[in-house]
């Protein structure tokens, strides 16, 4: 299986963005452009999940959304990848601890939208999340004030850092977050599936 992951060396800095890309769209791609701009970065993955497990209802089949992602977010630097899937983990908390055993010595970071630290305290282990890798948290429409008012966000206040100290993120050691005012873009996931993407774009797969 070692083979079918993607590569990555001791010393590299990687941003993770996960999800359930239900589809993949733009402001994903330009949370990531962002993230490689701030943090210093050297690749991000593309964690596209399995399914949410705070969703009832499942994602579209991986192929698809894997092949709409690819579409979205081409770029040297970012790897689209079904790692979950692969290593049978379902939690943000199970993966991370896999991929800490898998990639000694990297330089993992999870990115996240604004909207997500509103809730983060919802997901399973979250603190420990929170111990296990720095954060970058992306501005998103409507959630800013949300966010920084969140439970995560106060519990974990003393380990913010500046945005001025963003670049070396990657580097600290955890806990450790930031909060990067970005320029923003009002789109989501399920605004494109209420207006019917999926069936306008790639057939089932």
């Amino acid at each position: 299986m070692r083979h079918e992951l993607p590569k990555a060396r001791a010393g590299q800095r990687i941003g993770l963005l996960g999800g359930s890309f239900d589809p993949a769209h733009e402001g994903h791609a330009h949370i990531t452009r962002e993230a490689l701009r701030r943090l210093n970065l050297d690749r991000v993955w593309w964690l596209v999940s399995p399914g949410n497990p705070l969703k009832a209802q499942g994602p579209a089949p991986m192929p698809q959304r894997l092949a709409r992602a690819r579409e979205v977010m081409e770029h040297p630097r970012v790897t689209i990848t079904d790692i979950e899937a692969r290593i049978g983990t379902r939690y943000t908390a199970q993966t991370l601890e896999r991929l800490l055993a898998l990639y000694p010595g990297v330089h993992f970071v999870w990115l996240m939208g604004a909207d997500n630290l509103a809730g983060f305290h919802r997901w399973d282990r979250w603190a420990e999340i929170m111990h296990m890798v720095p954060v970058a948290v992306f501005a998103r429409p409507g959630a800013r004030a949300r966010a920084r008012r969140s439970r995560a966000a106060l519990r974990f206040a003393g380990s913010r850092v500046k945005p001025s100290q963003a670049g070396a993120l990657a580097r600290m050691a955890p806990p450790a977050w930031v909060f990067l005012n970005t320029p923003m873009r009002d789109i989501s996931s399920s605004r494109l599936r209420a207006g019917g993407c999926w069936s306008k774009r790639l057939p089932q797969a």
